[in-house]
């Protein structure tokens, strides 16, 4: 093959940060999971209709059988919306995956991991030791103990795009545009308009909060948890908002 011919690519490909929608399924009934995303798709229908979701089964004692799981699939795609992956978790779930055409998408079951995981077995005592003088204190670097600094986008965020601030927080000094999106997996600080959707805490930092300065949001949410614009009154609607987690609710205030 020639050079020129290697450079002259019918498509490129690139991996970035993409926002799916993660479906934890609590109770294998794939009608009334149907029902469920249909009455999501219903209320929103310009977030939920065919937006891409990816099927999670850790919260299910077994995995289930791969009958089960393509009349989910079917059943969802019949509520408006695309079942496209599985979320990582266990061999059975990767031998579904291979049996319905479906890929495995592992970033989903890091919020989950640290709760399912088991505690360390316990180690047996080690035999008393000579005492030894303590060795001499090693200085640290400030640097290496400084958080990570927030991510600043000075630029609107623009319909179709989307921002991503891994492990940080994220500061938009502009307009976050209906159909754009801004993650965090710390807090997120607005201050133009939020028209688009915002997503902090995004691995699991219930900590994590959403200030705006002029709120017209289509969703909002806080480690997972959200609520859609039909969700959030209306006396909220061009005010200035904060947004956090509290006892597993998502709350909405004015801020003074």
């Amino acid at each position: 093959m020639s050079a020129q011919a290697d450079y002259a690519q019918a498509g490129e490909l690139k991996f970035g940060q993409v926002g799916i929608a993660n479906l934890r399924v609590r109770s294998l009934d794939p009608a009334q999971l149907a029902a469920e995303m249909a009455e999501r798709v219903q209320r929103a229908p310009n977030l939920f209709a065919r937006a891409a979701v990816v099927l999670d089964f850790g919260g299910l004692s077994k995995a289930p059988s791969l009958d089960e799981a393509r009349a989910l699939v079917e059943g969802l795609r019949d509520a408006g919306v695309l079942p496209v992956a599985l979320a990582y978790g266990t061999k059975e779930i990767d031998a579904l995956s291979r049996q319905l055409g479906l890929p495995l998408l592992a970033k989903f079951r890091a919020q989950y991991e640290r709760a399912d995981e088991a505690p360390a077995p316990a180690r047996a005592p080690e035999p008393p030791r000579a005492a030894e003088p303590p060795p001499a204190p090693v200085a640290t670097p400030a640097a290496a103990s400084a958080a990570a600094p927030g991510l600043i986008q000075a630029t609107p965020v623009r319909s179709g795009q989307q921002v991503y601030a891994e492990q940080r927080d994220l500061t938009v000094l502009a307009t976050v545009g209906a159909g754009a999106e801004v993650l965090a997996d710390g807090s997120i600080h607005i201050y133009g308009a939020l028209r688009g959707r915002a997503l902090a805490g995004a691995r699991g930092n219930e900590g994590a909060r959403i200030f705006c300065r002029e709120f017209h949001a289509e969703l909002v949410a806080v480690a997972g948890h959200y609520k859609v614009m039909e969700d959030i009154p209306a006396e909220l609607r061009g005010k200035a908002v904060q947004v956090w987690l509290e006892h597993g609710q998502l709350k909405l205030a004015a801020l003074d």
